[in-house]
C-alpha cells in the first residue's frame, strides 16, 4: 500500500522562518494539511530558541523581530528568552491554525515522479511540488579540529550545549570564538570561573555608533553575495563587528576581552601554542558557530563546488522548487520575515506554471494585505547565538 501524501508544499521546520512562510502560505490561499504541511523536529514550539540557556534572558536579546500579524508584546525582560519565544511561537501557531507537526525528523528530499519531490520523514513520506527548507542552522554545531584535542582530560562543549555560568564555578575556562556568543560567554564567566581565558582566529572588531538602514543593507549585500556564489554563507554580523555596548567595554577594561591568538595544539592539561606559551585549563568552550542544517537535501547534489548552495533571493539556483529561508542573507529574525514572503510569491508563480522570480505585490490574491517591513524598521541582525 502506498503511504505517500500528496501536498503542493512542504515546510521543513518551525522556527522564524518556517512560520513566516507558513503564514504567507495560509493568507495567500494554501490550506495547512491539505495544501501544505509543516514539519518541525523539535519537541516543542519555540524553534532554536527553546534550547538556549537560562541565563539568556529576553533583555539581552538583540535582532528579535515579530513573526508577520502578530506582534510581541509585553514580554518581561528579566525572563529566560526561550520561555519567552516558545510561549510567543506557540500563540502565533494556534492564531493562524498552522497545524506544525512535531516531533518530525526530516531524514532525505529526492527526487519523485512527475517532477514532484519525495520528503522522507519519520513520519512518513510527502510528495511535493515544491519545499521551503527553514531548518535554520542550531542543529549543526561548528567543531574546529585540532592536534592534541582527543587527549585533553577537561570538559569540551559547544555553545549549542552552553549551561549557563554558574556550571563553571571554580574552573579554568578557554573560551574559544570572536563572536557575540563567545563574548557574551565571557562577561558571564568571569565572575564565577577560577580564570578565563579567550582565544580567536581574527582580531575582533567592535563597532562603535549607530547601526543605521545603510550599514544594515550593506552587510546583509555582502552575505548575499556569497551565497549566490555558491560558497557557504557567513552570519551577517560576522562582516558588520561586534557592538561596542557598556559590558563589553567593562570587559576590555577588566581585562576579561584581552584575546590571544588562536593556540595551535590542545594538551591533556590546557592548550599551548609554537611560542612556547601556555594556558591550563578545565574546560574548552566552543563558541565558533554553526553550520546551515541542509544534510537532508543531500540525495538532490545541490551543493556547488565552492561547498555551499547557490541561492537567488530565496530559490536554489540548481532547482527552483526548492527554497531555502532563514540561509545566509535571511539568516535573522528580520530576513526570515522577508524571505518567507519572498519563497512563497516563487512558490506561487511556479505552481501556475510560470516559474518566474521576483514577483511584485500585485501577484498577491485580491483581497491579501500586505506584512511588508516599515521603513522604519531596524537593520538584519543575526541571534547573537549565531555570530561565532
Amino acid at each position: 500500500m502506498n503511504n505517500t501524501r500528496e501536498v503542493e508544499v512542504v515546510v521543513v521546520g518551525a522556527g522564524q522562518a518556517g512560520l513566516s512562510s507558513a503564514h504567507h502560505l495560509r493568507r495567500t490561499g494554501f490550506a495547512p494539511d491539505e495544501d501544505f504541511v509543516v514539519l518541525d523536529h523539535s519537541p516543542g514550539p519555540g524553534g532554536a530558541w527553546q534550547f538556549r540557556w537560562p541565563s539568556l534572558t529576553y533583555g539581552r536579546v538583540h535582532g528579535m523581530h515579530a513573526l508577520p500579524g502578530m506582534e510581541l508584546t509585553g514580554a518581561d525582560p528579566a525572563r529566560p528568552s526561550s520561555e519567552v519565544v516558545s510561549a510567543y511561537f506557540d500563540a502565533y501557531e494556534r492564531a493562524f491554525d498552522l497545524r506544525v507537526r512535531r516531533p518530525v525528523d526530516v531524514r532525505a528530499v529526492r527526487e519523485g515522479t512527475g517532477g514532484r519531490l519525495l520528503v522522507e520523514t519519520s513520519a512518513g513520506t510527502w510528495s511535493t511540488r515544491a519545499l521551503i527548507n527553514a531548518t535554520g542552522t542550531w542543529d549543526r554545531p561548528f567543531w574546529p579540529h585540532y592536534p592534541g584535542q582527543e587527549t585533553f582530560r577537561g570538559r569540551q562543549l559547544h555553545t549549542a550545549q552552553y549551561p549557563g555560568p554558574e556550571a563553571f564555578t571554580g574552573l579554568r575556562v578557554v573560551v574559544v570564538g570572536g563572536g557575540a556568543s563567545g563574548t557574551q560567554h565571557l562577561l558571564e564567566l568571569a565572575p564565577y570561573a577560577a580564570a578565563t581565558t579567550w582565544v580567536t582566529r581574527r582580531p575582533p572588531v567592535f563597532r562603535e555608533g549607530p547601526f543605521d538602514e545603510d550599514a544594515g543593507r550593506s552587510a546583509v549585500a555582502l552575505v548575499e553575495e556569497r551565497v549566490r556564489q555558491g560558497l557557504p554563507p557567513r552570519s551577517v554580523v560576522s562582516v558588520t563587528g561586534l557592538p561596542l555596548n557598556d559590558a563589553v567595554r567593562q570587559g576590555l577594561e577588566s581585562g576579561v576581552l584581552d584575546r590571544l591568538p588562536l593556540f595551535d595544539r590542545i594538551t591533556p592539561d590546557g592548550v599551548e601554542w609554537d611560542d612556547g606559551r601556555r594556558v591550563d585549563a578545565d574546560v574548552i568552550l566552543w563558541a565558533t558557530g554553526f553550520r546551515a542544517a541542509v544534510d537532508h537535501l543531500a540525495p538532490l547534489r545541490l551543493r556547488e563546488p565552492g561547498g555551499g548552495i547557490r541561492v537567488e533571493g530565496t530559490r536554489v539556483v540548481a532547482d527552483p522548487r526548492i527554497h531555502l529561508v532563514g540561509y545566509g542573507p535571511s539568516a535573522s529574525t528580520i530576513g526570515a520575515n522577508r524571505a518567507g514572503r519572498a519563497a512563497v510569491r516563487d512558490i506561487r508563480r511556479l505552481l501556475a506554471g510560470t516559474a518566474q522570480a521576483g514577483a511584485t505585490e500585485e501577484d498577491a490574491p485580491a483581497g491579501a494585505t500586505s506584512d511588508a517591513a516599515p521603513a522604519d524598521a531596524s537593520p538584519d541582525a543575526v541571534p547573537a547565538e549565531y555570530a561565532a
